[in-house]
């Protein structure tokens, strides 16, 4: 696991808690902060406990038969052995964006979801590379560390509306926490098959994919959970956006050692 992006999460989600506390001790003192609080708690909470369940639903995902899909079946049950974890159940969504997200907030409780496209893009090498970095997500918790950034950023933008740029500032360091558990989740897939390489052209392919079929429906907002954003990233949407630029990701798995 690389150490720096754990302490960094840490760190920001440490500023991240810090922003949300302050903006409530600035809107109402002792009372304001301690509203902030049991707020973002009770969020946390809810979201927890049925983030998973929220996410499915709002992306139409079905789960997938076995005997439907025994391709994919067997390749989440592989790659979850190389993993350490426990089979994840396996969902399907239709959508001409190739595409893949995991969710969950344990390993005993992990879904994995791919999009019907990305099963005819990618080739099985390909898609072990991908189901791998959802994975890495899954053991890493990065589920459990992404809804409690951005349900905070969420306390934080609703309790300092009249404060301009502090909603900005915690999108920023949501941003930087989602970006940096990518990075993660790839090193860590890529070390469970002892392949960056497969995982490295899967990223290439849907980078072209979602440029071609961009998704144009379901909340953007949960576009952090995807391996790569379903959503068009024209313009200041692409600096903004909550995964690290796909070049740099190729690039970082091919320059990796096994």
């Amino acid at each position: 696991m690389d150490i720096m992006n754990q302490v960094k999460t840490v760190l920001l989600l440490g500023l991240l808690t810090a922003l949300a506390l302050g903006v409530g001790y600035l809107f109402g003192g002792i009372s304001g902060l301690t509203i902030a609080f049991a707020f973002a708690l009770l969020m946390n909470g809810i979201m927890y406990f049925f983030s998973d369940k929220i996410v499915l639903f709002m992306y139409h995902a079905k789960e997938a038969p076995k005997e439907q899909y025994p391709e994919l079946h067997s390749v989440v049950e592989e790659v979850a052995a190389k993993a350490g974890i426990p089979t994840p159940k396996v969902y399907v969504m239709e959508s001409a964006t190739p595409n893949a997200f995991a969710t969950g907030r344990n390993p005993r409780n992990g879904v994995v979801c791919c999009t019907t496209s990305i099963l005819q893009l990618l080739n099985r090498k390909e898609l072990s590379g991908v189901l791998a970095h959802e994975m890495a997500h899954i053991k890493n918790r990065d589920i459990l560390v992404t809804t409690i950034a951005a349900t905070i950023a969420a306390v934080v933008s609703y309790v300092g509306m009249m404060a301009r740029f502090v909603p900005f500032i915690a999108m920023l360091i949501q941003l930087a926490i989602s970006r940096s558990r990518e990075y993660l989740a790839d090193a860590s897939g890529a070390h469970f098959l002892h392949d960056g390489d497969s995982l490295a052209s899967a990223l290439a392919k849907l980078e072209h994919g979602i440029a071609a079929n961009p998704m144009t429906s379901g909340p953007q907002a949960a576009s952090s959970l995807f391996i790569a954003n379903p959503f068009s990233l024209k313009g200041i949407a692409g600096l903004l956006s909550t995964h690290p630029p796909m070049e740099q990701r190729i690039s970082r798995l091919k320059k990796m050692n096994f």
